[in-house]
């Protein structure tokens, strides 16, 4: 029987999609982007799942695009990637960003294209010390894509994302840890359990509330300090309305612990 590509388990707050394609490094191809489509949209809709964990199986996190489904014959017409990217990238990314929850990646070892990219724009990315970041759309003629050039230099600066963009050289898990890339760089064997009790933390906490930093956040990128000090305004006052906040400040005048329920 054929293995699912996109593997999905929600369990006490805790949404864990793996990418099910170990044989080819966990490479994208269209049936595994409609998988991964389904599995978030799932997430988004189940009002018990609090925080997304996603994970690779296998000995890779993600090499990119599946070369297989891009080979093309003499005489035979070129394919479009831009179309690709518009149909495929482009909406995983966006779903990824705006998801109203943190997203935790565990990239377990080789991230490369897009599976690069795709772990770099989770809201917290860990890494086994093994793993790797490789930009290797260079070496195809191609132009880094799913949101690298803008992750990269806003992540690593400009000098940095030109040196992995031109050169498409392995970036260690130790280097990325070192330039920003990433959050933290754990031993191989302490992975998964480091990533669960990120995800456990995140299960328990204000969940609209974290939504909300990701949104500020988000905008601070293209706003003026003037529009930024507006959205603060305004999503302070929404995050004000919120049980979570009443919560929080009734578990603090009780010296608690707060119980959070995400709303």
């Amino acid at each position: 029987m054929t293995q699912p590509s996109i593997l999905l388990e929600i369990d006490q707050g805790i949404a864990l999609v793996t990418l099910n394609r170990p044989d080819s490094l966990n490479s994208f191809n269209v049936e595994m982007h409609e998988r991964l489509r389904e599995a978030i949209d799932t997430v988004r809709a189940d009002d018990s799942a609090r925080v997304l964990v996603i994970t690779g199986a296998g000995r890779g996190f993600c090499a990119g695009q599946d070369l297989n489904d891009r080979t093309v014959s003499p005489g035979q017409e070129r394919p479009d990637l831009g179309a690709s990217l518009e149909h495929y990238y482009n909406p995983l990314m966006r779903s990824l960003r705006d998801l109203p929850m943190p997203v935790v990646c565990a990239v377990n070892g080789v991230a490369a294209g897009a599976g690069a990219n795709i772990a770099l724009a989770c809201d917290i990315t860990l890494a086994a010390r093994s793993a790797s970041f490789v930009q290797a759309f260079c070496k195809l003629g191609l132009v880094p894509d799913s949101g690298g050039t803008w992750t990269l230099p806003r992540l690593a600066g400009m000098a940095r994302a030109k040196g992995m963009a031109l050169l498409g050289e392995k970036v260690s898990a130790e280097q990325a840890e070192a330039w920003g890339l990433i959050w933290r760089c754990v031993d191989d064997d302490r992975l998964m359990d480091e990533t669960l009790a990120l995800a456990r933390h995140f299960a328990t906490q204000p969940t609209r509330g974290l939504a909300l930093i990701k949104q500020a956040l988000h905008a601070s990128a293209d706003n003026t300090f003037e529009q930024q000090l507006n959205l603060e305004r305004d999503l302070q006052r929404e995050a004000g309305h919120t049980e979570d906040y009443r919560e929080g400040v009734a578990a603090f005048m009780e010296k608690r612990t707060p119980s959070f329920k995400g709303k």
